[in-house]
């Protein structure tokens, strides 16, 4: 078996990963922690290679895993280069021949090659900078487009679309969202983070709300929540729908059960200013800018509150608007939306339906999870899969 790795040292997306710690896998990882793709082919593929297998793997290449806040799993090391010299050390082991520098530009089947006669019809002709490689089968692991530093530039959907495929239309994916400075609070609250619930709006209607840790930069919005949304509002925005974000700053709350609540806290608390009750609930930067952009005085007290601005603040808290322009792009998404369509893989193997001999697995196919380790399991299920059918034919 050869590994062509286009970049001149391979596992740079491992090394970034997690903080460059290494976000090897989740606790619990299933289907629904996907978009794409089609959920029952998904869920095959993830039971093949389960995330037990993925932690009794790694534990045997040298590498032991701890769990952290919302199941991540992660090198007890906490060092993201542990975790590629283990895998670069059991791939020499087993006998991998890994080529670093060579990078592809074309896989031509045999078979397709008229100018060769003496093609027997079967294996692949791989074209690459530094010469020409022959093998019986294919694997494309290129990745997607996100971190295209990292080698994973979309070379790999040209290459799967010359040998027949169709690509689903790519996005970034868990990418920082841009945010209109002058409708948002976020430069003035630039580095703070709190829990929010964000909503995705298409068509004027709520599609999903999403709940986790929302960072405010001086760009617009991060963090896990605002990871996740990306893909839905660039899908959105691909297919020419309108869509929209508005953020939840009591996640799990409706406006009837804020409002209830200010009318409790004015019942308990009168004397106590609009601002000091607010901070006391969120960060205390938050609560004085969305009383900002609102024109409400902080100073007021609750006995003073009128209704009518009550309920302008209430909605607030619970849907508040975020003029949301688009993402920081691939060069910061950490995953990539789109790709080869699932519904021309087999899960069973991961073998192309219309290329004999070609398999495609991990971020090249249409399949993106959510951020937490995600990913990465479905590059280790999807190749534990294809190696394995490999292996038995």
């Amino acid at each position: 078996m050869t590994l062509l790795d286009g970049a001149r040292t391979p596992g740079a997306k491992i090394l970034v990963s997690g903080g460059s710690r290494c976000n090897v896998t989740n606790a619990v990882v299933s289907e629904r922690d996907f978009w794409g793709g089609t959920p029952p082919a998904i869920r095959r593929v993830l039971r093949a290679f389960t995330v037990s297998d993925t932690v009794a793997f790694f534990r045997e290449i040298g590498v032991n895993l701890h769990e952290e806040a919302d199941g991540k799993l992660f090198p007890d090391t906490n060092r993201a280069r542990d975790v590629l010299n283990a895998l670069l050390r059991e791939a020499e082991a087993v006998g991998v021949h890994v080529l670093p520098g060579h990078r592809v530009s074309d896989v031509m089947p045999q078979a397709q090659d008229a100018a060769n006669s003496s093609a027997s019809g079967g294996g692949f002709r791989v074209v690459t900078n530094r010469g020409e490689v022959l093998a019986s089968a294919v694997v494309l692991a290129t990745g997607g487009q996100s971190l295209p530093k990292s080698g994973s530039d979309g070379a790999g959907f040209t290459l799967a679309r010359r040998l027949g495929h169709t690509i689903v239309p790519t996005t970034p994916a868990l990418a920082p969202l841009l945010v209109e400075t002058a409708s948002s609070i976020h430069a003035a609250i630039s580095g703070v983070s709190q829990p929010a619930e964000l909503g995705i709006w298409i068509d004027n209607a709520i599609a999903m709300r999403l709940t986790g840790s929302l960072l405010w930069t001086h760009f617009g919005i991060s963090g896990p929540v605002a990871l996740n949304a990306s893909r839905h509002w660039h899908r959105a925005d691909l297919e020419g729908r309108p869509v929209a974000v508005t953020a939840n700053f009591r996640p799990g709350a409706g406006f009837d059960d804020v409002e209830a609540d200010w009318q409790r806290r004015a019942i308990a608390n009168p004397k106590t200013s609009i601002q000091s009750t607010l901070a006391s609930i969120l960060p205390a930067s938050v609560a004085a800018a969305i009383l900002g952009s609102l024109l409400l005085d902080g100073r007021t007290t609750l006995a003073h509150f009128g209704r009518d601005d009550r309920r302008r603040l209430s909605r607030a808290l619970v849907e508040f608007p975020l003029s949301v322009r688009g993402s920081r792009g691939y060069t910061y998404a950490e995953a990539t939306a789109g790709g080869v369509a699932l519904t021309e893989i087999d899960a069973g193997t991961m073998a192309s339906r219309l290329c004999p001999g070609l398999s495609c697995v991990g971020e090249i196919l249409d399949v993106d999870g959510r951020i937490g380790g995600f990913n990465f399991q479905w590059a280790w299920s999807s190749g534990f899969v294809a190696g394995r059918a490999l292996a038995a034919s």
